[in-house]
């Protein structure tokens, strides 16, 4: 698994995780759920009654005066939207490319292939390995630097070193000669075909 997809799923876990906490405690104290429930919470523990605020007034209009507080409050919310905006053209840029150059001058323009056509054509080749029930492949990246998501299920009885090894000298060996991009990266995904169980007569 590469880094950027770790620091995604560990940066909206953390923020999935941030937004919950504050939900469960705005509908504990909404519902008065600490009475109802008889529970202390701990000292100084915000909204514990349906009349509790978050930021009292004295706590909002205490810098307010101040002439450095608006500023920074201003510059605080673009800085948080500006990189909310970068994170989200990030996951916009890794989307599949619509098309792949081919050849070896990919800065040149020339021929081109759908990214459909490749990513069906390595799936194709992956599906006929020996002990692959059916192989599935996302192109992603850019269109210079395309790479392959494939997910490969395999039968029950087949070695997953094996079928990676046929992986990456069959389908994708084909690829990277065939659209001289031989810098094609992959992340492979491995899962076993489910199978009744055999009854012993």
């Amino acid at each position: 698994m590469t880094p950027q997809p770790v620091l995604n799923r560990v940066l909206l876990t953390l923020t999935g995780l941030v937004l919950l906490g504050g939900g469960l405690l705005i509908i504990a104290a909404g519902c008065d759920l600490y009475r109802r429930l008889d529970l202390t919470p701990p000292a100084g523990w915000p909204l514990t009654a349906p009349d509790d605020v978050l930021i009292s007034s004295a706590d909002r209009a205490r810098w307010s005066s101040q002439k450095w507080w608006w500023p920074a409050v201003i510059a605080i919310l673009a800085l948080i939207t500006l990189l909310a905006l970068w994170w989200l053209l990030a996951q916009l840029r890794r989307q599949h490319p619509s098309r792949v150059p081919v050849g070896t001058d990919h800065a040149q323009p020339g021929v081109e292939l759908h990214h459909s056509t490749l990513s069906d054509a390595i799936a194709a080749q992956a599906g006929s390995l020996p002990g692959v029930s059916r192989a599935k492949v996302r192109l992603t990246g850019r269109p210079a630097r395309p790479r392959a998501d494939i997910t490969v299920t395999l039968t029950p009885t087949t070695a997953p070193d094996t079928a990676l090894k046929a992986l990456h000298d069959g389908p994708l060996n084909d690829a990277r000669q065939s659209t001289g991009h031989n810098d094609l990266t992959a992340e492979t995904r491995l899962r076993i075909a489910h199978h009744k169980p055999h009854r012993a007569h």
